[in-house]
């Protein structure tokens, strides 16, 4: 598969602890990559595009649970480069193409297929825990790297929570997230208005 090469900027917004924020501000420090195992989009830098609110709400979120001490947003400018962009078919198709090649791979090594699922604290709805989902991202994206075809970034549109009124399809934390995998696709942050 060739790649479209994404030379296109997207304003997006990470929610974290203040200290972080003045870490790079002040001193020039860069955000971490996330590698957790249920991670929407598998590993990578992760924000949310023109989503500086739900950023907030995020980095909130994680207060209340007592990750972070005190919630912060930061903006940056983003070129997506080589996207995995799971808003354009072409992505979804080969990410559908490359799930029972992945599962084969799974039980060839004698591992369980990882699932999707709630924190035990959280009513069941959205299933916001995505093994899965990074399982088979990663995997499928490493298929690439070994090609010597990486991509850059991932990004996703995920409705999630409840629905904004009675019969909608609309969520209320509707929201397009990037995962940079390639931390020079970080054209720079700002501070958000």
């Amino acid at each position: 598969m060739n790649h479209y090469l994404y030379q296109r900027q997207v304003i997006a917004y990470h929610g974290c602890d203040k200290s972080v924020v003045q870490g790079i501000i002040e001193n020039g420090e860069q955000l971490k990559p996330s590698e957790e195992k249920y991670d929407w989009l598998g590993k990578g830098i992760y924000f949310w595009e023109y989503g500086p609110e739900r950023a907030m709400e995020w980095a909130q979120e994680r207060k209340r649970r007592g990750k972070i001490d005190s919630p912060a947003v930061i903006g940056a400018v983003l070129n997506l480069g080589e996207c995995f962009d799971l808003l354009d078919t072409r992505y979804t198709e080969t990410l559908r193409n490359a799930w029972p090649k992945f599962v084969q791979a799974k039980k060839a090594l004698k591992e369980k297929i990882p699932e999707n699922s709630d924190p035990k604290t959280l009513t069941p709805r959205d299933r916001i825990l995505r093994h899965r989902d990074c399982g088979a991202i990663n995997w499928t994206l490493s298929m690439f790297e070994s090609n010597d075809m990486p991509f850059d970034s991932v990004r996703g549109v995920f409705q999630e929570d409840d629905p904004v009124y009675e019969g909608s399809d609309i969520k209320l934390k509707s929201h397009i997230q990037i995962a940079i995998r390639n931390p020079a696709c970080i054209v720079g942050y700002f501070l958000p208005s």
